[in-house]
């Protein structure tokens, strides 16, 4: 019998885990002034894509793509002035997100670092 390795989506507790990192996430970033006033007022949506694409990226089932095609986020994140400090206040907040809602401090470092890539990848300006 092979033991398939967890991914790190069933290691961080599945969908439950990803919508509690997003509902403690947005309030954070909306109150960051350095990338707060590049979110739309209602959040609802944005959360609701986050979800998807988060439980997508970490290895949970393809809801994004099933939904909205290939994520392409680099091209869907171009209309938006995305500096390296941006990327740093994004991530930052993604920290403080991981922290709220109690998450181990090994696992937290893992997602931090897994999602640093396409945070700093997303920098056009």
């Amino acid at each position: 019998m092979v033991i398939q390795p967890q991914s790190l989506y069933e290691r961080m507790g599945g969908a439950e885990t990803v919508r509690k990192i997003v509902e403690a996430f947005y309030p954070i970033v909306q109150e960051n002034p350095e990338i707060g006033p590049l979110f739309p007022e209602d959040i609802r949506p944005v959360q609701e894509k986050q979800y998807m694409f988060l439980t997508q990226f970490f290895g949970g089932p393809s809801l994004y793509s099933d939904e909205y095609g290939h994520p392409m986020m680099r091209a869907r994140h171009l209309p938006f002035p995305i500096t390296r400090e941006r990327a740093e206040a994004w991530l930052g907040c993604m920290k403080q997100a991981l922290e709220k809602i109690g998450m181990e401090e090994e696992l937290k470092h893992t997602v931090l670092e897994r999602l640093s890539g396409p945070a700093f990848h997303f920098v056009n300006s």
